[in-house]
């Protein structure tokens, strides 16, 4: 007897998904994700721009909070050319697909951490401040795990008051890139094109502010990523509506 078609389509789909969540193929997509994020990094002409106080703080300790947002994560990993990489500490969610990026990031050379940014995050800001308060750096997508877009939660805020360290927001854009119609409008680099890494100005949170300095703080970060992306987008030839913030809720 032949099974119908709904039928038929329904196992064909629960198999996929079977295949996609093995531990094996998800092995192999993330060593080929790394490989296209080097390939990318090798064969695009990369310029930097980075404010005098910013470059003088990285060249004297690259003891920092690097933020950028989640749709720019893939450039992000070519941002970074200050001290060695596993030296460098990538704050990872613990959503289900973390684990995933996490093996990818660490493919590169870098390190990961399991944990949320959200309302300072717990377990993740001991350690981040861990880590900070050891000399490292460490970096934060404060949009992400799942937004929204562009908008910046209160975790790497936290992080920087605790442990005293300065935030540094950083964006990016290249000339031939895909934007995906993700929730974050992720951006997908490909390879041989030019990119544009802008880092902005150190962001100092007292370590006794209160709650009016923080949402101060917070909105000053925000609104730094945003005028990075947009100016970014607009000198690598893209239009401002591809990739603006997710409104604000009343």
């Amino acid at each position: 007897m032949i099974p119908p078609p709904q039928a038929t389509k329904s196992k064909t789909k629960s198999l996929s998904k079977t295949i996609a969540r093995s531990a094996l193929f998800q092995a192999v997509l993330a060593r080929l994700i790394a490989f296209y994020i080097q390939l990318f990094g090798k064969t695009c002409r990369w310029q930097v721009e980075l404010p005098a106080e910013s470059r003088a703080l990285l060249e004297k300790n690259p003891n920092v909070i690097g933020c950028f947002w989640h749709g720019r994560m893939l450039m992000m990993c070519h941002a970074w050319p200050y001290g060695p990489k596993d030296n460098f500490h990538m704050l990872i969610s613990t959503h289900r697909d973390g684990r995933f990026i996490a093996d990818v990031i660490e493919k590169i050379g870098f390190q990961t951490i399991s944990g949320s940014s959200r309302r300072g995050g717990g377990s993740a800001l001991v350690g981040l401040t861990r880590i900070l308060r050891q000399g490292g750096a460490v970096g934060i997508t404060p949009d992400g795990p799942r937004g929204p877009r562009m908008r910046a939660k209160a975790g790497a805020i936290k992080t920087a008051q605790v442990s005293g360290v300065p935030i540094l927001p950083v964006s990016g854009s290249l000339r031939h890139a895909r934007f995906l119609r993700s929730w974050d409008r992720f951006c997908l680099p490909r390879p041989f094109s030019h990119g544009l890494i802008a880092w902005g100005s150190p962001i100092y949170v007292p370590r006794d502010a209160d709650e009016t300095v923080l949402e101060t703080k917070r909105r000053e970060l925000e609104q730094a990523l945003n005028d990075l992306t947009a100016q970014s987008d607009q000198r690598m030839g893209h239009p401002r509506e591809l990739c603006e913030p997710e409104a604000e809720k009343a």
